[in-house]
């Protein structure tokens, strides 16, 4: 039993593991291509595998761009779950955060983009794409309960985030740290 046990779980492990291969594989082409150049075809090159393994992980491309999309927000969210939960300055911690976009974080954030902005086309990306604008809005929530200054503080971060992409240079995070304060009261410095 203990060695059904035990091979159950190297599968699961190997599983696990080739679907993180594969779903690394389609940010790069995000990065590098753009969401246009995702295919199953062109991921398993990426890869280096089978189409066919792919198609059994992820039967469908919206599928494979979900699990990417997924991917990147996870991170955010475990990122953002920690200002709120131990931070002392998490608007600080969140303007660092949004500031990454300009800096070592700029491709990964680029790739979040794309996929969350093609999300207004592709439906099944919709509630992937929402995770980054539900963890700013449950950050804000925890500094103002005005449900009005909640949505221009989601709207301030999308929009610093799309800025700091278009301006292509490093940003400043006591500079967004400053901006951020001044749409949530009573937060600024």
């Amino acid at each position: 039993m203990a060695d059904e046990q035990g091979t159950a779980d190297g599968r699961r492990l190997r599983g696990q593991r080739r679907r993180a291969q594969i779903i690394e594989a389609t940010l790069t082409i995000v990065r590098r291509d753009g969401a246009a150049g995702v295919t199953h075809r062109t991921v398993a090159k990426e890869a280096g595998i089978t189409t066919s393994l792919t198609l059994y992980y992820f039967a469908t491309l919206d599928d494979l761009l979900v699990a990417a999309l997924t991917s990147i927000t996870d991170t955010y969210t475990r990122r953002i779950r920690r200002l709120i939960d131990t931070s002392d300055d998490p608007l600080g911690g969140l303007a660092r955060l949004i500031a990454e976009s300009g800096g070592p974080g700029r491709e990964r954030a680029l790739a979040e983009r794309e996929l969350s902005t093609l999300a207004a086309r592709r439906p099944a990306l919709r509630p992937a794409a929402q995770g980054w604008r539900d963890n700013v809005a449950e950050l804000a929530r925890a500094q103002t309960d005005d449900p009005d200054a909640v949505e221009a503080f989601i709207a301030l971060c999308d929009g610093l985030c799309t800025s700091i992409l278009l301006d292509d240079r490093e940003a400043d995070p006591e500079h967004i740290r400053a901006v951020l304060g001044k749409a949530l009261p009573g937060t600024g410095r």
